[in-house]
């Protein structure tokens, strides 16, 4: 099962602000590992608390928040920022 991967805007932005090397890392990451996988859940952590709906993806020093949309096989990944700042 194919899931496609969708950016947002913001996070769009968040990569392209990334040095090249960590910016290829992450999308490498999205297309090679994430939209291949049967479940993307498996990759992942789910969140708690108020961001409970959303799951995070770990690649390098990078974090990538994510939300899965079942019924139309998608992860929407909604922010991408160093482990330190992205949770804020």
């Amino acid at each position: 099962m194919a899931w496609t991967i969708e950016i947002t805007a913001r996070a769009r932005k968040n990569i392209n602000s990334l040095d090249k090397q960590a910016a290829n890392r992450i999308l490498s990451f999205l297309s090679d590992r994430l939209a291949v996988a049967e479940n993307p859940r498996q990759l992942g952590k789910q969140l708690t608390g108020p961001l409970k709906y959303y799951w995070s993806y770990r690649v390098g020093d990078y974090r990538l928040l994510c939300e899965i949309q079942d019924e139309k096989l998608i992860v929407l990944v909604l922010e991408v920022g160093n482990r330190r700042e992205i949770y804020r």
